[in-house]
Parts: C-alpha cells; structure tokens; sequence
C-alpha cells in the first residue's frame, strides 16, 4: 500500500509540475528556453512516469515528488519576475537548472529500473523482440539520436578562440607529466577556463595520447557521484545497479579505472565548486601513470597540489576577440578602431566582458559606441548594462552569502581603494579588527588566502618568509578591475542612506548629485570610502555619519585637508588616509582628530606628518599609529603636549619606509604603554635613544632592514617583557649588547643577514626562555660554541634567494 501511495504522489506532482510548466512557458519571456529545457525531460519522463508500477524498487520516489512539488512553487514564481531584475532572473534562472538537473537524475534512476525489468521480463516472455521494442520505447531522451550507452563527446570550443595557445602548451607540460594525476586549471569566473579545457581535449596531441579515452563532465554546484560512474558504465556500453551509498558508488568508480586505465585515460571535471574537495578527492586516489583529470574552477583546490591560473588577454588578443565579437572587417573606421582600442583597455583583458560588451555594440552607430565609451570613462559600470556578465560574476558572491558571509563583506571592502592600485594588506587588517573582530592579523591575512583562492582577489607578497612573525607590511591585494567592479555594484544595491559601506569618487570637483541634495541626512554607513583625483580643490560638503567606523581616504594632491565632518563621527575607530602621489603630501587640519574619542587605528601614507604633540589633543583611545612612506622629521618634535599625554594608550607604533628618519626620537621612550615598535626599511636610521629601556611593556622590537644602524643601546637589557627582536638585514651591526642575557623573556631572535656581526655576547647563555634563532649560513657559526649549553634553542637556517627586493625604497 505505501509504495502505490508513493507511486500516486509521484504522479500527481509530476502532472502539476508538467501543467505548471507549461502555462508559465507560454506567458513567461524571461525564463522561456530554461522552461523548454525543463518541458523537453518531462516529456522523456512522462511514458517512464506511466510505467512506474511495474519496476520491482521503488524506494526513493517520494523525495523526487517533494522536489517536483517544489517545483511547481518555483515555475509560478518564475512568472512574476521582470525582465529588469537581473540578479532575481539569476537566481531563479540557478534554481530552475537544478531543477532541470534533478528530473534527468529521476530519468536516469527509472532507466536503470527500466533496464532491470527488462531483465527480469525477457525470462517469461516468449517474443523477445516485441519486449525489447515496447521498453525502450519508454527510454527515448530528449535527443533521440543519443544511445542509452552514448557518452556526450568532448564539447567544441568556440570557432573563434585567442590567446590559447600558451596556456594549452603549458598545461600540457604539467599535467602530462608522470608524478602529476590532477592539475586544478583556476581563475574568476569568466576568464575563458571552460573554453581553454575544451582547447586542450581538442589539442592533436592530447587526442593521440588519449584517443577516445577522454570523458569530459560538468558538475557544478552539486555534482552526483552516481550519475557520474552511471554515464561511465553506459559509455562502454554496460548497466549497473542504482547505488544504495557513496562507497558502492566509488567501488564501481573504481572497477572502471582498472578496466579503462590500462590505456591512457583523460577525465575533465568542468565548473567544480567549493564544497566538492570529497569528489575530487575519489577521483584524485587513483595514482597510475596513464589516468589524468584536468579539474576547471574558480577555486584553486590546493590541496590537489600547485594550480594554474589563467591569466587575463594580452591587449594583442583582447582586440581580436573584440574585433570578432563586435562583427568589425579590416574596413572599419578609424574612429571606431580608436573606440574599440579604448573599450578593450576598459576591460582589462577580461574574456567575457570583451566578448559581451562586442556583441551588444555590434551593429549599432557610432554615437551608440561614444557614448558608452564616455559613460565607462567616468566610472559607470560595464556590469550595469550587461545582465550575463553580471550573472556570471554575481554567482561568486552568491556562493559566499549562506556559507561565508564574513568573508563575502571582506571582498566588498576592497573597493574602498582606488582602482589599478595595489592594496596594502595592513590597511585591511586595521579595517577587519574593526568591523569583524579579526583582532590577530593573521586572521585578516587568512581571509585575504581564502579570497586569492576563490580567484576573487589576489595577495603577493614582495619578499617571501618563510618564517611568519606577524610582518605583514610587504603583503599586497590587487584585483582585476571587473571584480571591483562587481563589489561596488553589489555596494551600490541599497539605498544611499541604509548602505553599510559607501563608496565616493570624484572626478575634479565634480561631486556626485545625491551628495548636494542629501540635505544633512544621516547615513547608515560603517564605512566611508573618498577617493579624489589631481584636479579636487573643493572643500568637503557636511555629512552626518553617526556609525561610521572606518574613513578611508585616497587622494593624489600635494596638500589635503581632513574633512570638517570628522570630527562629528563619534563612532570612527579606525583612520586610513593615502596620498597616491609620488611625494609626501602636507596633511591639515590634524586638529581634528582630537574630537574622535573613539579613535583606535591611524595609518598615514606618503604623508608629511606635522608636529604630533603640537596638533594633536589627547587621544586617549589610540592604540596603533602606522606611518608608510611618510615623512616624519618634525613630527616627534616638542610641543604643548607631551606625547604620552596625546598618546597615552598607544601600544603599537610602525615606522616603515620614512627615509628622513636619522635618530629615532628620545620622546618615544615616554610611550611607557608600547607593546610593539617596528622600524623597517628605514635605511638612513643610525641610531636608537638610550633611553629605549623605558619601553618597560614592550613585547615585539623590530628593525629589519634598517642597513646603517650600527649599534643597539645598552639600556634595552631592561627590557623585561620583550619576547621577539628582529634585527634582519640590519647589515652594519657589528655586535650586540654586552648584557643582552639579562632580556629574560626572549624567545624568538631573526638575525639573518646580520653580515658585519663578528661574535655574541657570552650572555647569550643567559636566554633561558629563548627558544627560536633565525639565521643564514653565516651568522649560524656564531651560535655554534654555545649549542651545546643551548638546548632548548632551534637554530633554523634560512637559505637566502637571490632577491633585492629590500633596496626598493620606492614600492610601487
């Protein structure tokens, strides 16, 4: 009785959904050929949904007749959706394919139910052939050249393709080689990876080694691991039983590669997405020499060894595709060349957008290019008129939004800096301790991995440790223009006034529209972000922005003046200011930082900083001031402040790049509250305070890269709670503190390429807490006579690279 109540639901809900599908389609425009697709299974379902009685199992059936209910809901709502609301159509457009993708799955279950019958019929039937005939009458797909045991063949690329041929030779260099099974081929969505794994199957000698041994699959979000070993079998013209679980699955997944395998073997996992590491890890097990997979996907899937990223077009080829998109001949204007080279740099040598933007311009006047040109030229979004663009991006951050949500507003925060520019990834560490309560910099420098992994940003580092320490000042994100594109579109969704992050630039003094009719409103943002060019000379309009927790300002003019409204956001805790010009700006009305009571985070870039005690009111909330390529001679100056009045909370203080930067300053002694100091890359530095022993809190010293300093002063043996110093690259050290033995809590010492330093201290045996050395070849025979009263000491030698990377004084 319960199996014909399943039998009965089933029925019904696949009547309702054909009935749904079928009303909605004639009306619906949007959705048309995605509800054809889905009328096409139905109707490969219907004569199997007839015949349903007779297969022996039919365990399972009543979860398919849930998700045919669902269906129905979701092909009604499908009617109500307007062409317009592109990232609606998206959705749905995602929801309908998987549909579509569950009804083949029933259709593949009922085939092998299908094939079982038939089995067990042809023993009591005496006319085999009328049997044969009536069952596969019921298993006629929606192509019905395509055999039951046909495998789809390898997709064709498109007839036109560019900038292919490097990366086919080179994926052809590290998959085919022997200790490689599994190369991850990774880069945004959009970037022609589909394309370029279509290219490599139809490679000559990519079909000569695999010949017809190459099984090309597109899994996407949810890939069926026995829909997968099912199509296998059938390519060889076999049948196996539905699975009861995955390990059976992976059993006859398995049995076939031992078959197969004994001639060269190519599997394509086309589209993976997170989620699928346990899939690609059963393809992945099988080590024989001739089985491959090439595995295509946004995200680099470390774990399956070193991936290969696509990169962008070269501007040669992105004009060619362009050309071909956009249907131009070699008789084409001047003026529409001239176009067209101004819309490929726009672009950036980003496949899809080059291919869309070309189609949607083919045909149309001139005046139609112009003007899109000059749209795009003062910052409108190419995303903005291209809904399968946006589509393709938008999925991404889709896949963010349940699983990730924290790491998604990470990527949407990248666009608070100007484009073509690279960030420092310490300005997001200061922005995320903020707003998300990654207090360690480590953990925003985890969620810059996860983005570069996602293919949604990408994070270099100019000089590779391999010994982490917190020194994140070298570490940089950039991001392909399309990408910020997509983050300040997805900004830009709310309201002006409920946006939690707002995004301003300006071209001249030309300030946007809503800015001059906002009439003092208040704004809801946590993040304020204003980038100005050159021309800017305006005095910033009142605003009142009672949240906002973080102020990001980018400029490029040889002065500027913080914005009055400064001192109104009560909430601000976190200050970046960057000035994109080549030489230290004059930064004014400092004064008003002294009204921000909440204020934790400065950081200053190519700034001249003006007297801190002279402009500054106490901040009693300041507890970290970064100052990058500024120039600093008269800011430590003495004035009607002392600086542990203005700062009397300060625990950390970063000092990197600030060439003016001779003696370091007595007043900073006073910061009796320092935990950390870093001085790096300052290489004019010659000389510490002997006073520095006053910095009774400190934890962290570091002076890496500070080549002439030639000594470290005597009283820093009073530094009781220091458990880290780096003195790195610090090249004219001749020797260190007679009495440094007496800094009883050192752990950790980095002294590579402390070349001019001839002998250690014997009070070195005194570091009992001092666990780790960092040298090179050199400075490890200084420890070698005190190993052996050293045991709890790790020496680890660092093998320089050949790298010159410290001699930039001007990081661009």
């Amino acid at each position: 009785m319960a199996l014909a109540v399943g039998v009965g639901a089933l029925r019904a809900a696949f009547q309702m959904l054909l009935d749904a599908v079928i009303a909605v389609k004639a009306e619906a425009t949007v959705f048309k050929p995605h509800l054809g697709k889905i009328k096409s299974t139905l109707d490969s379902l219907q004569p199997m949904i007839e015949e349903i009685e007779k297969y022996s199992s039919q365990e399972g059936l009543e979860n398919y007749a849930m998700q045919m209910e669902e269906g129905v809901n979701l092909v009604r709502k499908c009617s109500k959706v307007g062409v317009w609301r592109c990232c609606r159509k998206y959705r749905y457009t995602t929801k309908l394919d998987e549909l579509d993708r569950c009804l083949q799955r029933l259709v593949d279950v009922l085939k092998v139910q299908g094939i079982r019958y038939v089995r067990e019929t042809l023993v009591s039937l005496r006319n085999i052939e009328t049997a044969l005939h009536r069952i596969e009458g019921n298993f006629v797909m929606q192509n019905q050249s395509e055999k039951i045991n046909g495998w789809p063949a390898v997709p064709e690329p498109p007839p036109v393709t560019v900038g292919l041929d490097v990366p086919v030779k080179e994926l052809k260099i590290k998959l085919l080689q022997d200790d490689v099974s599994m190369l991850v081929l990774t880069a945004a969505g959009g970037c022609g990876k589909t394309t370029l794994a279509k290219k490599f199957c139809q490679d000559q000698e990519v079909k000569d080694k695999f010949k017809n041994n190459i099984f090309f699959v597109t899994l996407s979000k949810k890939p069926n691991l026995d829909l997968i070993v099912h199509e296998l079998y059938q390519r060889k013209g076999s049948q196996v039983p539905a699975f009861q679980n995955e390990v059976i699955a992976v059993n006859w997944l398995q049995q076939f590669l031992k078959e197969t395998g004994q001639s060269p073997l190519l599997f394509v996992l086309d589209d993976v997405w997170s989620g699928s590491e346990s899939l690609l890890e059963k393809f992945d097990q099988f080590k024989m020499s001739n089985y491959k997979v090439l595995v295509t996907s946004r995200f680099s899937f470390r774990r399956f060894g070193s991936p290969y990223h696509l990169e962008s077009l070269n501007d040669a080829d992105a004009m060619a595709l362009f050309r071909h998109s956009a249907s131009l001949d070699d008789k084409t204007s001047y003026a529409r060349e001239d176009l067209s080279r101004k819309i490929v740099e726009l672009c950036k040598g980003f496949p899809l957008a080059i291919t869309e933007v070309g189609r949607s311009l083919r045909g149309q006047p001139i005046e139609i290019w112009q003007t899109k040109v000059m749209e795009w030229s003062k910052g409108s979004s190419i995303l903005a008129s291209n809904n399968d663009l946006l589509a393709c991006l938008q999925s991404s951050l889709d896949a963010l939004d349940t699983e990730k949500p924290i790491l998604k507003e990470c990527f949407l925060d990248l666009c608070s800096f100007p484009r073509d520019q690279r960030i420092s990834a310490v300005n997001l560490v200061d922005m995320w301790a903020e707003l998300y309560g990654l207090d360690e910099p480590s953990l925003s420098i985890a969620k810059l991995y996860e983005l570069t992994t996602q293919s949604l940003a990408n994070l270099a580092v100019t000089r590779n440790e391999r010994e982490p320490d917190g020194y994140y000042t070298e570490h940089f994100v950039t991001q392909h223009d399309m990408l910020r594109e997509l983050a300040i579109h997805q900004a830009s969704q709310d309201p002006i006034e409920q946006r939690k992050r707002l995004i301003i630039k300006t071209c001249g003094d030309n300030l946007p529209m809503w800015l001059a009719e906002q009439k003092h409103q208040p704004l809801q943002a946590r993040l304020l972000s204003i980038s100005t060019d050159a021309a800017f000379s305006k005095k910033w309009p009142n605003m009142q922005l009672p949240k906002a927790e973080v102020l990001v300002l980018n400029f490029e003019t040889s002065s500027y003046a913080l914005p009055e409204f400064v001192k109104k956001m009560d909430n601000l805790k976190v200050l970046i200011v960057t000035n994109y010009g080549f030489l230290p700006s004059e930064l004014n009305n400092f004064q008003l930082l002294g009204s921000s009571s909440n204020l934790k985070r400065i950081r200053f870039e190519r700034i001249s900083i003006p007297s801190l005690s002279k402009n500054l009111k106490q901040l009693k909330s300041v507890q970290k001031i970064s100052l990058f390529m500024c120039s600093i001679g008269q800011a430590f100056g003495k004035g009607s402040i002392q600086i542990l009045d203005a700062l009397p909370n300060l625990a950390e203080m970063h000092i990197d790049y600030c060439h003016d930067l001779v003696e370091l300053p007595e007043e900073l002694c006073d910061l009796i509250r320092l935990k950390k100091l870093s001085i790096t890359n300052c290489h004019k530095l010659s000389a510490l305070p002997e006073k520095i022993g006053k910095l009774v809190s400190l934890e962290v010293l570091r002076l890496r890269s500070c080549t002439d300093l030639l000594e470290l002063p005597g009283s820093i043996r009073n530094l009781k709670k220091l458990n880290f110093l780096d003195i790195s690259y610090c090249f004219s050290i001749k020797e260190l503190p007679e009495h440094i033995g007496e800094m009883c809590s050192l752990k950790k010492l980095n002294m590579r390429q402390c070349s001019r330093l001839q002998d250690l201290p014997a009070s070195v045996l005194d570091l009992e807490q001092l666990k780790n050395v960092i040298c090179d070849e050199e400075t490890e025979l200084l420890w070698e006579p005190f190993l052996p009263l050293l045991k709890n000491v790790h020496i680890k030698v660092v093998k320089e690279d050949i790298n010159l990377n410290w001699l930039h004084k001007l990081p661009s």
